[in-house]
């Protein structure tokens, strides 16, 4: 053999041998066998090959290989034009790892599958969700915050445009006025408690102003919550606002929350109150005393029950 001969015959073995091709198999390698196997499984265009550099005259040229890096697809043009420098290119290029795609379950899981995942996977999947809409508009997801042992669970409606921005639940208005209602119970964020939404992405309308998540959104998304639920096993539940309310309860939408305070209820095994949701309490102030009142319930709920399980 030549030189360019033994030269291709080297780069072809290398490539094949990397998985990596299709690949033009120039005509002055046609005196070299392969140690494995022929290369028509390699190659694309192998109809229009009879042995290996022996193209058929009519048969159309296949496009040049194109590798998923800058390096390797500067080694292969070299390839393709028949550059001597590329084998020594490859010899000395250092490989970048490919990223895999997103597989199936991260992408769109299934509710059994949901329903199998703990904290990380369950916060990677919320991350990266596309069950609903919601998902096209959204800047961050708001999968929640605070403490995973907590015996209390908050929950509220969705995100709205401070917490789409920064990724938390409740850290706009609305959510230093929930700080200002768990301190007047001696209670902190965090401590001891969880705080989520009914849905995981923001809800806006035409106009890109907030809105309350629609009945299908809050489906799309509620095995994630249900997740949460099932990790935390909290004591008590606080829902906050008619769509927490409805949703957790299973009531009828048009149920108002009115209705629904100054009730113990439950959901599974955690003894759950309604109160109004802190940013209707910011548009009426003159309803705080009312979840003042809630608030003490669900006090004096968490300490009966802290009690029935001492």
């Amino acid at each position: 053999m030549t030189k360019a001969v033994e030269h291709d015959a080297r780069r072809y073995e290398l490539l094949r041998e990397m998985g990596l091709g299709p690949m033009w198999v120039h005509r002055q390698i046609s005196g070299f066998e392969p140690r494995a196997k022929a290369p028509s499984a390699e190659i694309q265009h192998a109809s229009a090959i009879t042995a290996v550099g022996e193209i058929e005259p009519a048969a159309a040229v296949a496009a040049p290989v194109v590798i998923v890096n800058s390096a390797s697809n500067s080694l292969a043009r070299e390839m393709n034009e028949g550059k001597p420098s590329a084998l020594s290119a490859w010899d000395t290029a250092p490989l970048q790892a490919v990223t895999p795609a997103p597989t199936a379950r991260s992408a769109v899981p299934t509710d059994a599958q949901i329903a199998s995942m703990e904290w990380p996977e369950l916060q990677a999947a919320v991350a990266a969700c596309v069950r609903c809409p919601l998902c096209k508009t959204r800047r961050r997801t708001v999968f929640g915050t605070g403490d995973q042992r907590g015996r209390w669970l908050l929950v509220g409606e969705g995100p709205g445009r401070s917490e789409d921005q920064q990724g938390e639940p409740f850290v706009g208005p609305a959510g230093k006025l929930l700080d200002n209602m768990l301190h007047a119970i001696d209670m902190k964020r965090g401590e001891n408690n969880y705080i989520a939404n009914i849905v995981k992405c923001r809800p806006t309308d035409s106009g890109g102003n907030d809105r309350a998540p629609t009945a299908e959104e809050a489906a799309a998304c509620r095995p994630y919550l249900d997740r949460q639920i099932a990790l935390l096993q909290p004591a008590t539940i606080l829902a906050l606002g008619k769509v927490a309310a409805v949703s957790l309860l299973g009531c009828d939408p048009k149920t108002a929350v009115a209705t629904l305070r100054g009730i113990v209820h439950s959901h599974g095994a955690a003894a759950l109150v309604v109160t109004y949701h802190p940013a209707y309490l910011l548009r009426k102030p003159q309803d705080k005393a009312k979840s003042w009142q809630d608030l003490c319930l669900l006090r004096q709920t968490a300490a009966a029950v802290s009690t029935q399980g001492d």
